[in-house]
This record gives C-alpha cells, sequence and structure tokens, in this order.
C-alpha cells in the first residue's frame, strides 16, 4: 500500500480546538494507560520517543515464536539468576558473634 492509497483511506476531521502538548505531559498520560485514541503501533512509537514506560498493570508481550530450545535456555538463565539473587540474600546476613562467657 503506497503513501497516496494510505492518505485516501485516511478521513480527515477538522480540529475543534487547539493545544499545546509537552514531552512531560504526554510522558504522563502513556504512564497513566493506553492511549486509546492512537493506533497500537502509534502508541508504541511515541512510547519509543518519548521513553514513556509501560504501567505496572500492562502485560508483558510474548514471543509466539520461540523454540524448545530457546524456552529452556531461558528457563536455565531464570534459574541462575535466582540462585545468584539466594546467594547474594544469603551474604548479606550479618554473622551474630557468640558472647564471651564470664568466668
Amino acid at each position: 500500500m503506497g503513501i497516496a492509497a494510505f492518505r485516501e483511506d485516511v478521513s480527515m476531521q477538522g480540529k475543534k480546538r487547539t493545544a499545546v502538548v509537552t514531552e512531560r505531559s504526554a510522558q504522563a498520560v502513556l504512564r497513566r494507560g493506553p492511549a486509546p485514541e492512537l493506533a497500537p503501533n502509534e502508541e508504541k512509537v511515541m512510547r519509543m520517543r518519548l521513553g514513556a514506560a509501560l504501567p505496572l498493570s500492562a502485560r508483558l508481550e510474548r514471543i509466539a515464536s520461540a523454540t524448545d530450545a530457546e524456552i529452556e535456555l531461558l528457563a536455565f538463565e531464570i534459574e541462575a539468576f535466582l540462585h545468584l539473587k539466594g546467594r547474594r540474600a544469603v551474604a548479606r546476613v550479618p554473622v551474630r558473634a557468640a558472647a564471651p562467657k564470664a568466668s
């Protein structure tokens, strides 16, 4: 589909009012949740351009084309990360010295 064909498909609507949108306000809107005025690909581009994170309640995309080997490798990576995280937590726990006995 060429650009000319795309432009013919889009219906132009007249603006009712004008507004200035700052980068900060656009990031705030995108952080609150999905923008219903934008198509999913437009929203993704805006998030990438503005550096706006997804809301915490958003579901992560899943790549369905992962092979069994890739899934198994990812499982090993997660297991190794959790093991390392557990070892670091144990290393941070202070060990109390035994109190000296009075003689």
